[in-house]
């Protein structure tokens, strides 16, 4: 079997799996990636995440995170890796108050080991243009974000604390 080649698009349960040597590196370069200790987590959101989300989740360049890891197993680091983020980085003009007409707190969903994004594509796919949906959890859900904006929604996310962010959708006209 051919060694795995890291990219941005490689998902991290595939690096740990391929190269668990590297999950003390990925803290050391954010320690958000804590979390990556909790089997639950391991099990469901790294699954899904891809490097270039993780980087966003870490607040970390994706070229920093990428070339990193590839060096530590003897690859060549890339070059023109784009950073590329989920939503805007400053607050919208549309986020007010009285356009969000559906919460939904996820973080005991996650707790629980499970992922609120069936709920979030349930609770989205009603809203009219110019409604919010709100959606709070422990950490920057990258690939729920993108799915949800790929179905018409903006996004911005609020970073209440090390584990508290608030993801708001906005349903576009």
């Amino acid at each position: 079997m051919s060694p795995l080649i890291i990219t941005p698009r490689t998902k991290v349960h595939e690096l740990l799996t391929a190269y668990p040597e590297l999950e003390d590196v990925l803290i050391e370069i954010a320690p958000v990636f804590k979390k990556l200790k909790n089997p639950v987590l391991r099990r469901t959101i790294a699954r899904v995440t891809t490097l270039q989300q993780a980087a966003q989740v870490g607040a970390v360049p994706v070229h920093t995170l990428v070339n990193t890891l590839r060096q530590k197993v003897g690859q060549d680091t890339l070059e023109g890796l784009e950073a590329g983020t989920a939503g805007h980085s400053e607050k919208p003009s549309w986020l007010v108050e009285t356009s969000i007409v559906k919460r939904l707190d996820a973080r005991p969903i996650i707790e629980q080991g499970g992922h609120p994004l069936g709920e979030v594509l349930e609770s989205v796919k009603d809203l009219k243009p110019g409604e919010i949906f709100e959606l709070t959890t422990p950490f920057l859900p990258a690939p729920l974000i993108e799915r949800v904006v790929a179905q018409g929604f903006d996004n911005y996310a609020e970073k209440k604390a090390e584990d508290h962010f608030i993801n708001y959708f906005l349903k576009k006209q």
